[in-house]
């Protein structure tokens, strides 16, 4: 299971110059890789389905790689 796509703003002030940004976008581009694993998303996350709340790692995994969801089922963020 991969997770790609991760997007972020870096606001400046207009006195960064663009080996300043470069190196800020790699920094976060690092604590990015760190945390957005599928162990952390499964961590985050829980499985509806239906009538069931599951927190099981396995049955979050498998559902997660349907590019959309099967009917009834749907996860949700515990944040």
């Amino acid at each position: 299971m991969t997770f790609s796509g991760n997007q972020f703003v870096l606001f400046t002030s207009g006195w960064l110059t663009e080996k300043t940004i470069g190196r800020e976008m790699e920094y976060m581009k690092t604590i990015l890789s760190r945390i957005d694993t599928p162990e952390q998303f499964c961590i985050a996350f829980e499985l509806v389905d239906r009538n069931r709340i599951s927190s099981n790692k396995k049955k979050i995994e498998k559902e997660s790689r349907h590019y959309r969801l099967r009917h009834f089922r749907f996860l949700l963020n515990k944040n």
